[in-house]
């Protein structure tokens, strides 16, 4: 019995089924979800560490926002490069090496000496991360339909941020003492991690052909006729927004609660609450939301964030908790919607997916990479953290009038025209 069940695991689709129409499309989920959590595990492993990195490297505030801006400035590079070959090489292989990479990014980081060596081994995450973070929606796009694939973005989005829970809440309290306090040891344990999810989606993941098939277009082409649709305009500077408020909150968030007063082991479990409340809100939302709110829906989400992101740094006690997990329901759902507004574009589908996606994640990663950098600076010029949460409770305003701007429609079934 164990064997027929391999041998069906193994056997190929029929070719007269479409992907999304096969029961292995929650398999690819899973896998995708693995892929994600990986992302998300070694992403945040970095802000729990700060104290002693900064210790241990005699690292100035603004030198550790730098580090923490590495992988996305690579990634900046990366992205729209790696959207078009992940159209072209299919799901199976890009995401393997992205996987890989990002392993061997946590690994290396046992060798660092100072601040130019912990920068470089960072910033090979953002060589793995696109191929991560594109491919997926890629692979939902051809795998999923109708509701389902709003079910489907949010499940998989949900993988990095248990990853990064666990990463966040579990380094101080378990994984350094586990491994005597050693943080370099610590991230080669995450980097191990890693890699054993790259063979699992080697070795069970399947390449699926679009219904619209991917011709070998012409790349300055394809990129023009993408980046003159106006709703792709609104979602790259909303993602630049987004990623920046994100990576400038998030990768600062345990340092902030330690400030405040907390043990980083009790600071780094405080941080990790708004990931594990969002994982429900992650999961419905999309799905739930018509495509035609979506813009409205990220306005509202966008002003809650910025009352929580001011709540977090000037309260302490009950007040904090309530900020944490408002802010935790809040801000999550942002990505997932700009993501389906996206994939649902007639003129994008699942053909251009890849390239569309690669050129979201690179613009959104510049705001990755200034947000902590900025941050990181506005503490050592203010000696604290409450301009920066100031200055990104900012962005999120003007990210909520470029959310009304947006206008969608229902469009999961209409196919790309060739």
């Amino acid at each position: 019995m164990v064997n027929s069940g391999i041998h069906q695991l193994k056997e190929p689709p029929d070719p007269d089924r479409e992907p999304y129409e096969s029961q292995y499309r929650w398999v690819m989920l899973a896998l995708v979800w693995l892929a994600y959590f990986a992302f998300g595990v070694i992403a945040l492993s970095m802000s729990p560490l700060v104290t002693p990195i900064l210790k241990d490297l005699n690292l100035s505030y603004s030198q550790m926002g730098i580090i923490m801006g590495a992988w996305p400035l690579t990634y900046i590079v990366v992205a729209t490069i790696g959207g078009a070959g992940t159209d072209r090489w299919g799901i199976r292989k890009s995401i393997f090496v992205g996987i890989v990479l990002i392993g061997l990014s946590a690994i290396l980081r046992y060798f660092v000496g100072g601040f130019a060596t912990l920068f470089l081994c960072v910033a090979l995450f953002g060589l793995g991360g696109p191929l991560i973070s594109i491919g997926s929606p890629k692979t939902i796009s051809l795998w999923f339909r109708g509701k389902d694939r709003g079910t489907a973005v949010g499940i998989y989005l949900t993988g990095a941020w248990i990853g990064g829970a666990i990463s966040i809440s579990t380094m101080n309290s378990v994984i350094m003492p586990l491994t005597g306090y050693s943080w370099r040891i610590a991230f080669v344990c995450l980097g191990l991690l890693a890699l054993v999810i790259a063979l699992l989606w080697w070795f069970l993941t399947r390449d699926a052909k679009p219904a619209e098939a991917t011709e070998s277009a012409n790349f300055a082409k394809v990129f023009r006729g993408i980046i003159n649709i106006r709703n792709v305009q609104l979602v790259l500077i909303m993602g630049f927004l987004s990623f920046a408020i994100g990576h400038g909150y998030d990768d600062w968030l345990p340092k902030i609660l330690e400030v405040s007063g907390l043990s980083p082991a009790t600071a780094g479990l405080a941080a990790s609450i708004p990931i594990w409340v969002s994982i429900p809100t992650m999961i419905v939302v999309p799905r739930v939301v018509a495509a035609h709110l979506r813009g409205r829906i990220i306005a509202l989400l966008s002003l809650v964030v910025a009352v929580t992101l001011l709540i977090i740094v000037t309260t302490s006690g009950i007040p904090l908790i309530i900020g944490l997990v408002v802010y935790g329901t809040s801000y999550c759902c942002v990505l997932p919607l700009l993501v389906l507004i996206l994939m649902d574009l007639p003129e994008i589908g699942s053909k251009y997916m890849g390239s569309a996606s690669g050129m979201f994640f690179c613009v959104g990663e510049i705001g990755g990479f200034a947000g902590p950098f900025l941050v990181g600076a506005i503490k050592d010029l203010t000696g604290g953290f409450l301009a920066g949460a100031c200055f990104l409770a900012g962005l999120t305003i003007i990210r909520l009038f470029l959310a009304l701007s947006i206008k969608t429609k229902p469009a999961y079934d209409i196919k790309t025209p060739s």
